[in-house]
């Protein structure tokens, strides 16, 4: 557990991906981890200093594509790639590993965490089902462009919209302001059974990812129609096929997920 730990030391390596690598050096060591919080695709550790009067700031993180922040020994190995340490009071290290180093990590001040984010969407997991719906009934977007934007609804990727589709009997082209009340009631429904799902198995291991302790997830092993492409459905047997959707690899079940009439051919 990370809650209630202090960060003793810092060491850094390449910090190309780091907002300013020298805040993180000075002002990190010494801070307790107050609570460790997500935002969207963020991870934020809210960190505590004293020094006369208590300062409060947060060390945000986005993993990217290939990230993985574990905790160690740290008589470990350490893995190619890993640009960030943080020696922690009870002996462990805090890794930042990275491959392709398309993440971020910086050190937000308290009164500076909303202008740094930016403008976020809902989280559905924290939303309505009146709010979701409201929220996607008058777009004119792809719906599987509107799962995917994070000022629309924060925190859903490209595995768990193709998922979370497949479910809810959509197709990734349909238009956000052409689907039903019924269809778009159906889409929440799903989004939040993928995402509390991929939760309790701790995410999904493609590539790269881990968890916090480097164990792999399980929800990989629940996928449906992501990276399927070419295979028969779980429900009726078709074909999965892949296409391109807001410039990300869509997959679907063409019988279980019927394309819009006006787009019913794809090459």
């Amino acid at each position: 557990m990370l809650p209630g730990r202090r960060i003793v030391g810092v060491r850094l390596g390449k910090t190309d991906f780091i907002d300013d690598p020298v805040a993180i050096e000075q002002q990190v060591p010494g801070a307790r981890i107050a609570a460790v919080r997500r935002l969207g695709k963020f991870l934020l550790l809210d960190l505590e200093s004293s020094n006369g009067n208590t300062h409060r700031s947060s060390l945000l993180i986005h993993l990217g594509m290939t990230g993985r922040l574990v905790t160690c020994d740290p008589a470990e190995p350490v893995p190619n790639h890993t640009h960030v340490f943080f020696t922690l009071d009870d002996g462990r290290e805090l890794r930042y590993t990275d491959v392709r180093r398309f993440g971020r990590m910086g050190l937000l001040q308290e009164s500076s965490e909303d202008k740094s984010i930016g403008s976020l969407g809902l989280d559905p997991l924290e939303a309505s089902k009146d709010q979701f719906v409201a929220l996607l009934k008058n777009r004119s977007a792809r719906i599987k462009a509107l799962l995917l934007d994070q000022h629309v609804l924060r925190g859903i990727g490209n595995i768990y919209a193709d998922e979370s589709l497949w479910r809810a009997r959509i197709h990734p082209m349909r238009l956000g302001g052409g689907l039903t009340g019924d269809e778009l009631r159906r889409m929440y429904r799903a989004v939040r059974e993928v995402l509390n799902e991929a939760i309790r198995l701790r995410g999904s291991s493609i590539a790269d990812y881990v968890d916090s302790d480097g164990n792999l997830g399980g929800f990989q092993r629940r996928h449906r129609v992501y990276q399927r492409d070419g295979k028969k459905c779980f429900r009726c047997g078709a074909i999965i096929c892949r296409i391109i959707v807001a410039g990300r690899s869509s997959h679907f079940c063409p019988r279980c997920q019927p394309a819009p009439r006006s787009r019913r051919n794809y090459p």
